[in-house]
């Protein structure tokens, strides 16, 4: 079943993805659409990837029993989410994103950039935030050693320590609050270990009980409660 959900996710991105909507913008439309109606924005926006789609779908009760919202699509890059930043995060008035970037870019999916770049990428989608009122919350890539679906990228677990020092350094300069996920995770091949996930990259649905424990405690020295 886990490993199912996983596959769907990534069939569906391959086949209903990007050719029409490259960047995902009409993703969650719908749904943007209807919090913007109502008014009832959610507290938190959490931006990503596959992992933060999948955490949606394991865990929904996380994001609806605190007022989170989910923005995460499969596949996807640091370049393709700050281009949807906007309409996924900014107009819906959160008090915080929580942004998850990067993984995509250090497989090499479409439209990926250079490490200093995608490191770019999210100081971006920060600035964004903070000139819209939004308090940005970074979180570092969760640790991996090889890519299912591009076993030819050699050494990811190194680049996305790199990365992560680098977001790390920024972060603490600019006095963001970092949730350093992969320390918490990573095995000693700078990957995830099998009792964390069944295909070494996406947490597994228990795993992501650790992640929910250190983004809270995140949110709340954020928000300063």
């Amino acid at each position: 079943m886990k490993k199912s959900i996983i596959l769907l996710i990534f069939l569906s991105m391959s086949f209903f993805g990007y050719s029409q909507d490259w960047f995902g913008l009409n993703r969650y439309q719908a749904d943007n659409e209807r919090i913007i109606a109502s008014g009832d924005y959610p507290e938190v926006v959490f931006m990503g990837n596959s992992i933060t789609e999948i955490w949606a779908i394991y865990h929904p009760e996380f994001f609806t029993s605190h007022n989170f919202c989910g923005r995460g699509i499969s596949g996807q890059t640091s370049s393709q989410m700050l281009v949807r930043f906007t309409a996924d995060v900014i107009n819906l008035h959160p008090k915080a994103v929580v942004i998850m970037a990067g993984t995509n870019d250090v497989a090499h999916n479409d439209y990926w950039v250079s490490p200093d770049k995608v490191v770019d990428n999210i100081i971006a989608m920060c600035q964004l935030a903070q000139a819209n009122g939004i308090i940005p919350i970074i979180s570092s890539i969760p640790p991996c050693s090889e890519f299912p679906w591009r076993k030819e990228i050699v050494t990811p677990g190194q680049t996305i320590v790199d990365i992560n020092k680098s977001l790390r350094a920024f972060a603490e300069a600019n006095g963001i609050v970092y949730i350093d996920y992969h320390t918490a995770l990573a095995d000693e091949n700078l990957g995830l270990p099998k009792s964390l996930s069944d295909d070494g990259c996406h947490p597994n649905p228990d795993t992501y009980f650790t992640l929910e424990e250190m983004a809270l405690e995140s949110i709340r020295v954020a928000l300063k409660r």
